[in-house]
């Protein structure tokens, strides 16, 4: 896990999971050793997003772009509201 964004708002994590052997045989095309996805939070709508695949692979290439014009705290929060607004798992602290 890699904490990637921190604001008053939103926290994002990337998440990456190693593919197990197995996996690796039966897809040996792939370019990747490694799988997963992003983990957005909405700190005020105490609400979570896992996205992966290729809504994650859109992220990521909006992110790359956004950090192009090197984007205010406001600029990149307004971004991750597009996301967040899908949000439906509660934020539960144990």
């Amino acid at each position: 896990m890699h904490m990637l964004y921190n604001s008053d708002s939103y926290a994002v994590v990337q998440i990456e999971l190693p593919t197990s052997d197995v996996t690796l045989a039966v897809e040996h095309h792939a370019n990747s050793l490694t799988r997963g996805g992003y983990e957005i939070v909405d700190k005020f709508a105490r609400k979570e997003l896992f996205i992966e695949g290729a809504l994650a692979e859109s992220f990521k290439e909006g992110v790359e772009a956004l950090i192009e014009t090197s984007p205010s705290v406001e600029e990149f929060d307004a971004y991750l509201e597009r996301f967040a607004g899908m949000a439906q798992q509660p934020v539960v602290m144990h």
